[in-house]
């Protein structure tokens, strides 16, 4: 094989991987960047030009469906692969990967069919293409497009806007400047009124990427010639006209092979007196000659932005490859290893979220400084203390024998009843952070980007998790009740021995027992009561307060950050291969896009390769 051949292969065999792994067309990463990088040729002309039949003579082929109208309603990309001489023919599509196509008319029959799949049997027109690769020995390494034939007026069973549909679909391919236009005109007709140059002009205006083609010439009226436009005096091109002369309709009905075809083209050529001068610059063979050596000429000068590409690809595919992870492994042991392994990255992430090095832990802090002080302010002492019920409790109390000096069952009665409410707060704060918690868990299951790839062990871990910290919340709930109860339980010494004192200066200035029996139903003794257990409940909010959070913090973030998956740990043990296997069922999705990575990097390794070992040879 020849170095042009061995480039142009090469840029067909990216551009053919690069289609069945998806990265054709349209897109913005470096794989579709690297699709539109490498040249190929777009076949334009007006309907009934002869395009179809330009095709055939370059492959050799029967192979595209016939009729009146509009025949190509979906663009057909063609990439032609030469194969070892004396090796079959055949052909594959790309929504057919796995079958292989050896009779000729099938391939026609599939791309009829494949049409009406999209468009159903009108005559409307899809701008999703079609992918046939053919693999024979008797083409050359090209890259062909297939696009619709242009037309000036809608038929009926078209929409109205039929004509500018296909024109924006046309465009859509030729105006990408590594775009080669081949543009067809039938010989028959005036070239001013061609539809193909028309659009080429506007595309491709100094023509370094239009190659002229002019079919038909067996048609023209006799004592006529299209010399005047194959020797570029009608309208000149950079690149030279082409003349071919396709099979007539009577050859087609009698199924003439191709190859007769050919030679039929070349004897035409050889023994007409207006062309025989330009005979060896004249047929399809000619055509597909003159695009490949085209195409190894715009290769050349594009290998060093196509190389920068295919290492800018590579790059993302092994930072991709490094993301997905290896495969897993089959062994038991290597999958417990694996599992552990993950469980310790998400583990890691999530301590990082508690203390500081990703955001969340402080919220934890917020429950503390800002929950638990507020819902502290607004429980209901103001009721509880207020005049009527300060009355009440001790009158209740006290029963039928009044209290004598301080009414000490009254004021531990008041102060049981207070100290009740704290439970909802110190619950509260428990719930709050164990909510936190749970949220934590999630978020660094998210971050966990190892785990991506296991759904299955991503739910364990999370209902693992969220059962240890239900555990941590019980424990939590148990501690802040009993600091709430050990309140109750045991009430300062020193405020009940300061009460005597405070009655006696407050109470008594003239030392009369009767004013004193008398004051302690009045008022301002049930209002100093009221105050005296206000400031002793204020005295218990600021130590609960402060020990609340302590407690919180031991029972529930000390246990989540040491022994989260301690629990699971344990469970993971005892587990059976099975079962392991089970846990690293890895997501379909991800595991179909490793594969894809790592075709699509030993793709353009490959690439890489070749293109360094035959980019030097001229």
């Amino acid at each position: 094989m020849t170095t042009m051949e061995s480039l142009i292969g090469l840029v067909n065999r990216i551009q053919r991987a690069c289609t069945v792994l998806g990265d054709y067309g349209g897109g913005d990463n470096a794989f579709s960047s690297l699709w539109e990088a490498l040249p190929s040729v777009a076949v334009v002309g007006g309907q009934s030009s002869g395009k179809s039949s330009v095709l055939e003579s370059i492959v050799g082929r029967d192979f595209l469906p016939r009729g009146s109208g509009i025949v190509t309603r979906r663009p057909l990309v063609l990439q032609l692969h030469k194969t070892e001489e004396g090796s079959q023919e055949y052909a594959e599509f790309l929504h057919l990967p796995k079958r292989r196509f050896t009779d000729f008319a099938l391939v026609r029959k599939e791309i009829q069919d494949e049409t009406d799949r999209m468009t159903g049997k009108t005559k409307q027109i899809s701008p999703v293409p079609i992918h046939l690769s053919i693999y024979s020995p008797n083409v050359v390494n090209l890259t062909l497009i297939d696009l619709p034939g242009l037309t000036k007026v809608a038929v009926e069973g078209q929409p109205e806007s039929i004509v500018q549909d296909i024109e924006t679909m046309v465009r859509s391919y030729v105006e990408k400047p590594n775009c080669v236009i081949l543009a067809i005109s039938p010989a028959n007709q005036d070239i001013a009124t061609s539809d193909a140059i028309k659009l080429s002009r506007e595309v491709d205006p100094s023509g370094e990427r239009t190659f002229g083609v002019l079919t038909k010439l067996d048609l023209m009226d006799k004592g006529t010639n299209a010399l005047d436009v194959l020797e570029g005096r009608s309208y000149r091109l950079q690149h030279p006209w082409v003349g071919i002369v396709n099979r007539s309709q009577a050859d087609i009905n009698k199924n003439v092979d191709m190859i007769v075809a050919r030679r039929k083209e070349r004897e035409y050529f050889a023994t007409s007196p207006d062309y025989g001068h330009l005979a060896n610059k004249m047929g399809s063979e000619y055509l597909a000659k003159l695009l490949s050596k085209h195409l190894e000429s715009v290769i050349r000068a594009r290998i060093p932005s196509i190389t920068s590409l295919i290492n800018k690809s590579i790059e993302e595919l092994e930072s991709e490859m490094d993301h997905l992870g290896r495969p897993v492994a089959v062994d038991a042991g290597a999958q417990l290893y694996t599992i552990l392994e993950l469980c310790r990255a998400f583990d890691r992430i999530f301590k990082e979220h508690l203390d500081g090095g990703r955001p969340g832990g402080d919220r934890i802090y917020g429950v503390f400084d800002n929950q638990l002080p507020a819902a502290l302010r607004k429980l209901p002492f103001d009721r509880h203390l207020s005049l009527q019920n300060v009355r009440r409790v001790v009158s209740e109390a006290d029963g039928y024998q009044p209290h004598l000096i301080a009414p000490e069952q009254g004021y531990r009665r008041l102060i049981e009843g207070a100290l009740n409410y704290f439970r909802g707060p110190a619950e509260a704060s428990v719930d709050a952070v164990h909510f936190v918690l749970k949220e934590l868990v999630r978020k660094s299951i998210g971050e966990t980007q190892e785990l991506k790839r296991f759904p299955t062990l991503q739910a364990e871990i999370a209902a693992a998790s969220n059962e240890a910290l239900e555990r941590f919340r019980e424990d939590s709930k148990k501690t802040v009740i009993r600091l709430v109860d050990m309140e109750s339980s045991y009430l300062t010494v020193e405020f009940f021995r300061r009460l005597p004192q405070e009655v006696e200066k407050g109470g008594n200035p003239a030392g009369n027992p009767a004013s004193v029996t008398v004051d302690r139903y009045t008022e301002g003794h049930f209002r100093r009561i009221g105050s005296n257990v206000s400031s002793y409940i204020n005295m218990v909010s600021e130590t609960l307060k402060n020990t609340i959070p302590k407690a919180v913090v031991y029972c529930q973030v000390r246990e989540a950050k040491q022994s989260l998956l301690n629990h699971f740990y344990t469970q993971i043990g005892r587990k059976e291969a099975k079962q392991l296997s089970q846990l690293l069922d890895e997501d379909p999705a991800l595991m179909e896009r490793r594969q894809q990575c790592a075709k699509r990097l030993e793709l353009y390794k490959s690439a890489r390769d070749e293109i360094d070992s035959v980019s030097w040879a001229r």
